[in-house]
């Protein structure tokens, strides 16, 4: 039979979950096949806070060896993908009214142990905190936490007059979506078949594989390949798949819970981030965002139905805004607000009242009463390459010496420079293509790294590179991204290969629209 399949191992869902088992089982030798029913990274995996980081809150729910792994991971991915990957200082301000959810483990803890608390959280448990983040992880390239006097520093200065101490420390940024395509990519140059716009419509379950109906969401054509073992990485329709298209029954499931975000002119003027912290006991980010931008998120919602567009609701809009006025002396307002974005995440259905409670780890469930069928439950940006390796020694014992785990270290796509040699290449690309703006040869060094040059070529000038559809997006950099990205649409690029759809016009996205389709 092995002869007659098409592939080892078929993975359904394109996002952060399912390219990364993608490009690890293609590294080890196994034939992969991944449909992805619209783009990749179409739906979670774009909407995240855009961060690689410990979980420094899910100290307080005990998840120690989730924030352990993850802190070792935020290194071992830096060193990858220096270029879609870098390190931020996040300062956390400080004053007495800092709460707990009162869901935690350690705020339970605490009320029992100090009921005079009352649920806030004291100093010296933010900084026994901090000292486990800095140390569970093995920090090698991380500066550690520190102590900032908000009176007389930078960091004070757009906060409010009564934050007068903060804790500033460690995590990384990640262009999420960006991560998605360079592990497709990457699977493929090692022999994965990557297919965007095609649907898992049905399937067969035999006793040593399965019979799989792709259906192609752009022309309506069907057809059907067999494989060995499915492997669920559908995200939020991990459910849908398993117990509609896949026909089977089971009781694991996922509790979708909705992040939505909003991006603001930006609100400061130094590089770093702030952590906030609510008196309702949650906390946000305010992030400098592309540039001219800061983000801010997330909220928790529950959401019900992963086939329902999540949208930033004008209740969570007012939400996130009445946050980050209460620590910013300018207020943020409504009508500050330029994009907003909401992703829906699919938290592993552990039963916590709370969505903000939920486990943010992963599981991973085989079923091998016939074909064998591996379903992803949960998970996070920040451990996806550590899941990635648990879910192939799940699967090692289908397939007879299958070699071992490999991509730790390995460098994604335009990635092959040191974690310092940004600026370097920055440099070397505006003295080689001189009619390269400062801005537009950071863009394309932050977004294709060393391969920025295989989009420029041999272009002496702008003219060479055909049209420019705005903010210096050309003709060359679209077919670039149709030829090797997996791009077809102009939100494919405008949204997930960047975020210029931020600085065009109206107008603008649509010619990209059409180029992209032609």
């Amino acid at each position: 039979m092995a002869q007659d399949l098409d592939y080892d191992v078929l993975i359904v869902g394109g996002g952060i979950n399912g390219c990364g088992i993608a490009r690890d089982a293609a590294g080890r030798g196994l034939r992969v096949g991944l449909a992805e029913m619209n783009d990749l990274a179409s739906a979670t995996s774009s909407a995240s806070t855009k961060l690689f980081h410990g979980g420094l809150r899910y100290l307080e729910y005990f998840e120690v060896r989730l924030v352990r792994e993850a802190l070792i991971e935020r290194e071992t991915l830096l060193r990858a993908m220096p270029h879609i990957s870098w390190p931020m200082r996040f300062v956390l301000p400080y004053h007495k009214d800092m709460r707990f959810e009162s869901a935690t483990p350690t705020s339970k803890l605490l009320s029992f142990i100090m009921p005079w608390m009352k649920g806030r959280r004291p100093a010296w448990l933010i900084r026994l905190g901090l000292f486990m983040y800095d140390n569970l992880g093995g920090r090698k390239i991380l500066p550690a936490t520190s102590t900032v006097d908000l009176r007389s520093g930078s960091e004070g200065a757009p906060l409010d007059d009564r934050f007068e101490k903060a804790y500033e420390y460690s995590d990384c940024w990640v262009e999420d979506s960006r991560l998605v395509v360079l592990n497709a990519r990457d699977a493929q140059a090692r022999g994965a078949d990557i297919m965007v716009q095609t649907k898992v419509t049905g399937a067969q379950r035999n006793a040593d594989h399965w019979v799989v109906t792709l259906e192609d969401q752009s022309t309506g054509t069907a057809r059907e390949v067999r494989a060995k073992m499915i492997v669920n990485a559908a995200g939020p329709w991990v459910g849908d798949v398993l117990n509609g298209t896949l026909g089977l029954n089971s009781r694991e499931g996922v509790r979708l819970v909705r992040g939505s975000h909003i991006v603001v002119p930006k609100l400061y003027d130094h590089d770093k981030c702030y952590f906030f912290q609510g008196e309702d006991g949650r906390i946000i980010f305010a992030i400098p965002y592309e540039g001219d931008f800061t983000l801010i998120g997330t909220t928790d919602a529950d959401h019900s139905d992963p086939s329902e567009k999540p949208t930033c609701t004008p209740e969570e809009q007012d939400y996130l805004v009445a946050f980050a006025s209460n620590y910013f002396k300018k207020p943020v307002t409504r009508d500050e607000i330029v994009w907003t974005y909401s992703g829906v995440r699919p938290l592993y259905n552990d039963g916590a009242e709370n969505p903000s409670a939920m486990t943010r780890d992963y599981t991973l469930k085989l079923d091998e009463t016939a074909a064998p069928l591996l379903n992803i439950f949960g998970g996070k940006i920040t451990t996806y390459r550590k899941l990635a390796e648990s879910a192939l020694s799940k699967i090692e014992t289908q397939f007879e010496g299958l070699s071992g785990d490999w991509t730790a270290g390995i460098a994604m796509p335009g990635g092959d420079f040191a974690v310092d040699g940004v600026d370097a290449l920055i440099a070397e690309l505006t003295r080689d293509y001189p009619f390269l703006n400062p801005r537009w040869a950071k863009r394309l060094v932050r977004a294709y790294g060393t391969e920025a040059r295989d989009i420029l070529g041999n272009a002496t000038s702008k003219e060479d590179l055909g049209e420019d559809f705005g903010a210096d997006l050309t003709a060359a950099e679209l077919t670039w991204l149709k030829a090797n990205e997996f791009a077809r649409t102009g939100a494919d690029v405008l949204w997930r290969r960047s975020k210029l759809g931020l600085r065009l016009s109206d107008e603008q996205a649509a010619r990209v629209d059409e180029a992209m389709r032609a």
